[in-house]
């Protein structure tokens, strides 16, 4: 008789692998096999004084490097189309990860570490550009998300922003007993707790000019010198108002994660397009006045 299988026992069962480490890092091993064989052919190749982008290996290494780029900016494209197997979008990612690094030292061999105030170089510093905030983009999702998740504690950033809401009106109501003096601090959290805004702003999880912290810092103050009446109602509202600070931090740390998994997206894009004109003002350059 067949035994049962075991409880808890995963029979088959598929591990979820990252696009990095997809099909055992094949494309990082193309990658890698590329650059050496580039390198390999820069220093063996019988060009005179060196190898450089007028030379016939600048020629072949700029092809591939011109290649490799067109096809890399095609990955926005890909991403509309689902498929399965050796050219799913994992695979499609893994080698745009891998293929774009090694374009690095493909394009540098092709230069023949010429560099000027050119066109040619211009190129290749938006090359750059665009590798190096792919890179970030790799990183900030590699521990940006579980960050974002751990922040939210399975709440939405709307529920958030109406808690916020919901403190605004127990603090109105709570000041109501409040001298003039102390109602002022509190306007300052109702009018002056501005959550996102411009990009370094969002980046900023407690702003020195937050409306709630100034608040508190007042009322504390003025606490020293309140009767004992007004004591307790100001105790009363400074607990509200440690409570909005929290909620305050929680939806400015989700907005910052956001902020900067987004970041790179909007250098990484506007970068890959300026790439593709540079690139094809370099091309026509060479074959008109070269």
């Amino acid at each position: 008789m067949a035994r049962a299988p075991r409880k808890g026992k995963r029979s088959n069962a598929q591990v979820h692998v990252g696009f990095l480490r997809h099909a055992g890092y094949r494309w990082a091993w193309v990658g890698l096999a590329l650059s050496i064989a580039a390198a390999v052919g820069y220093v063996l190749a019988d060009v005179h004084p060196r190898p450089n982008g007028g030379s016939w290996y600048g020629y072949t290494l700029g092809t591939i490097g011109a290649l490799l780029i067109v096809w890399l900016t095609a990955l926005g494209i890909r991403k509309r189309v689902i498929t399965k197997g050796d050219w799913s979008l994992k695979a499609w990612v893994s080698a745009h990860v891998y293929l774009g690094i090694a374009l690095v030292a493909i394009a540098t061999l092709h230069s023949g570490l010429q560099f000027g105030w050119n066109i040619h170089t211009l190129a290749y510093a938006l090359m750059i550009l665009v590798v190096l905030s792919g890179v970030y983009g790799i990183i900030a999702y590699a521990g940006l998300p579980k960050a974002l998740s751990n922040n939210r504690r399975e709440t939405t950033q709307k529920q958030m922003v109406e808690t916020i809401r919901s403190l605004d009106r127990q603090l109105n109501d709570a000041a109501q007993p409040l001298n003039q003096r102390q109602a002022a601090a509190v306007r300052l959290s109702l009018e002056k707790s501005k959550v996102g805004g411009g990009f370094f702003r969002r980046l900023s999880t407690r702003p020195m000019d937050c409306g709630t912290r100034r608040a508190l810092r007042k009322l504390k103050g003025l606490i020293r010198r309140a009767s004992e009446s007004e004591r307790a109602a100001i105790g009363n509202v400074t607990a509200l108002l440690d409570r909005k600070s929290a909620a305050l931090l929680q939806l400015r740390k989700h907005l910052r994660i956001r902020t900067l998994l987004g970041a790179w997206l909007a250098i990484h894009v506007p970068a890959s397009i300026a790439l593709l004109m540079a690139l094809t003002a370099h091309i026509v350059s060479v074959f008109i006045y070269w």
